[in-house]
């Protein structure tokens, strides 16, 4: 049950935004600039999120009244393979730390981001939030689905228990301005970004992708999904769980040929075999966020040509050109 009333207003409200350097959080951080609101920001420096301790005093000091916890230990497939331990650790850690924190300071809203990874490998299509807890997961990032899932569970438990304001948001494979293109922990587009536009600018007559090139995926621009969490603030009244996505689905084989057109890398796309694929296909069931009135505005083929405009602005100032 979704349960939804009056809007709340943002415009005053003391906002925190956890993980503001990273892809989501920046892109949130850059949203709610034009909302009139007094946003919060701490670095690991200021403030380390797995500790308990620290995270408690931290926002009983500053007591924000609207919190978007989008910090956390994120990678692609071969990041999640090496280190399981680290992210289902990290993860787990640093939601339980700021929904307990939350609770405590009486938070008037939470939006916890989760990932859509936490669905069973063999969901039916598209996933509905339904799903969740069906069946196993995909043993490529298991442990950081299982500290998602955690997140989620105790978001709904505050809700259910306390009457607590916490919302669960769950997006498809996210890209945008502020991503990482490091080759050994990346998510596949920005791998693909810059593997294209380097082999482009060097030269090279071929590209390699991991895997077969057929898994599905849908991709939803940071951007839009900064607005699907003001939204969920704005709507949405606590224990809720709502997909995010972009309904743009395409296969890997789609989206390394339009990341070559996009680059210019007119060579030829090797596909490696012997890697993993990951899931086989993940698109989301949005309808229920669609039916509260939103849906993704960003077009992938715009989105894929900004992100390659931020990949060589970025190589350029790290001297990767």
């Amino acid at each position: 049950m979704i349960a939804v009333g009056a809007p709340s207003p943002l415009a005053g409200k003391t906002v925190f935004v956890a993980g503001h350097r990273g892809l989501v959080g920046s892109a949130i951080v850059r949203r709610l600039a034009r909302e009139g609101c007094r946003v919060l920001t701490a670095s690991r420096a200021e403030l380390d999120l797995l500790r308990q301790a620290d995270v408690e005093a931290w926002l009983q000091r500053h007591r924000p009244q609207i919190m978007f916890i989008a910090a956390g230990k994120v990678g692609g497939i071969l990041a999640n393979s090496v280190a399981p331990a680290d992210f289902l650790y990290e993860n787990v850690m640093i939601n339980a730390n700021l929904l307990a924190a939350a609770h405590r300071i009486g938070c008037e809203k939470v939006v916890v981001l989760g990932s859509s990874c936490i669905y069973p490998r063999e969901a039916p299509q598209p996933i509905p939030e339904s799903a969740l807890l069906t069946g196993p997961l995909e043993p490529t990032n298991e442990g950081y689905a299982i500290a998602k899932i955690a997140a989620v569970k105790m978001a709904q438990a505050y809700a259910r228990q306390y009457g607590d304001p916490f919302v669960s948001l769950m997006p498809s494979n996210l890209y945008g301005p502020n991503d990482n293109f490091d080759l050994e922990t990346s998510h596949v587009l920005p791998a693909l970004v810059r593997k294209f536009s380097d082999a482009r600018r060097l030269g090279a007559a071929t590209v390699t992708v991991w895997g077969s090139g057929t898994p599905m995926r849908e991709f939803l621009h940071a951007d839009d999904l900064a607005d699907a969490c003001l939204f969920a603030a704005r709507h949405c009244h606590g224990g809720e769980i709502l997909n995010v996505g972009s309904q743009e689905e395409l296969s890997i084989r789609a989206l390394a040929e339009l990341v070559a057109r996009i680059t210019g890398f007119r060579g030829e796309i090797v596909y490696d075999r012997s890697m993993p694929d990951g899931t086989p296909r993940k698109k989301l069931d949005t309808s229920a966020l669609a039916a509260l009135g939103w849906r993704a505005r960003i077009p992938l083929a715009e989105g894929v040509q900004q992100l390659h405009e931020n990949w060589l602005q970025r190589a350029v100032a790290e001297n990767a050109v």
